[in-house]
């Protein structure tokens, strides 16, 4: 199987997984948590080179004021010199209950007010491959992908809301959910049921 078959691969199911998920550190409890997570503030990032899909891929996400973003960028290599897309997406955030599934982690919506993609290769033949032929993407420009959607991201009217696991450990990282193959997080019935790896404040 050739790389780019891989990330092909990877960009149609846009799951996002990592090895590992289990919490390497105590996690805070649910109650102690919530207030810390409802006021965070601040950039928290991968902790480290994340494979997908025999790729690789790095999660920056900012807090701010009760509102929250993220850049997911995917590339061939672990420095990710070698980026293919940035998806980027952001809006409020609200925590809801703590999770049946995972007792440390709260069940919270993280609500997707725009959606965008940046596409960091000029690869026709894989932009084809990954289901975003027809998203109008442009190398290098942040394109807004909110009312049409692109490849597996649906458009905002559609899916405004993703609904994740949240927590947070002792050392102060916080945790989300292991995202399903079809990335589909939508509705309450979506909720992850583990915890991928986490990420730590720069």
């Amino acid at each position: 199987m050739t790389l780019k078959t891989l990330v092909a691969g990877a960009a149609t199911a846009l799951a996002l997984t990592v090895p590992g998920n289990a919490a390497e550190t105590a996690l805070v409890a649910a109650d102690q948590a919530r207030p810390i997570l409802e006021r965070l503030s601040g950039t928290y990032e991968s902790v480290g080179p994340e494979q997908w899909y025999g790729a690789f891929g790095h999660r920056s996400f900012r807090f701010d004021d009760g509102r929250w973003s993220l850049d997911f960028t995917f590339g061939f290599d672990p420095a990710l010199d070698q980026k293919v897309f940035t998806f980027s997406t952001e809006g409020p955030y609200a925590l809801v209950a703590p999770s049946e599934a995972v007792p440390q982690a709260h069940h919270t919506v993280f609500f997707e007010d725009v959606k965008r993609v940046t596409l960091h290769i000029d690869d026709p033949e894989l932009v084809a491959q990954m289901g975003m032929a027809d998203c109008g993407l442009e190398v290098g420009v942040s394109v807004d992908i909110s009312e049409t959607g692109c490849a597996n991201w649906k458009p905002v009217a559609e899916c405004g809301e993703d609904h994740d696991l949240f927590a947070l450990d002792t050392e102060g990282r916080l945790y989300f959910g292991v995202r399903p193959a079809d990335n589909d997080m939508c509705t309450p019935d979506k909720v992850p049921g583990a915890l991928l790896a986490p990420v730590a404040k720069r």
